[in-house]
């Protein structure tokens, strides 16, 4: 994941330096921007789903972080919600 990945990521779980736990797991972009390309290389390595158009998004792509992804990401004393990352059962 490259630095610029990780800072879109950590954006995208609520994670700003401020808060110690992950809130969200989402990120809307579209086409054209500057983030899009970073995101769809982030699905690619399987750090990221993406839910193509949505109208809920006005037509841009939703982008989710996956368990890997989100864990690759935290910094010391970090962690992930489990509402939105559930256990993974051994």
């Amino acid at each position: 994941m490259t630095p610029v990945q990780r800072d879109l990521a950590r954006h995208a779980i609520g994670l700003d330096g401020r808060h110690k736990q992950s809130f969200r797991n989402h990120f809307v972009t579209g086409e054209g921007s500057a983030d899009h390309p970073h995101w769809l290389a982030m699905v690619e390595s399987g750090h990221a789903t993406r839910r193509r158009c949505s109208i809920l998004t006005c037509g841009d792509d939703l982008f989710r972080l996956t368990r890997a992804g989100a864990e690759l990401v935290l910094d010391p004393g970090e962690s992930l919600n489990p509402d939105a990352f559930p256990a993974v059962l051994a």
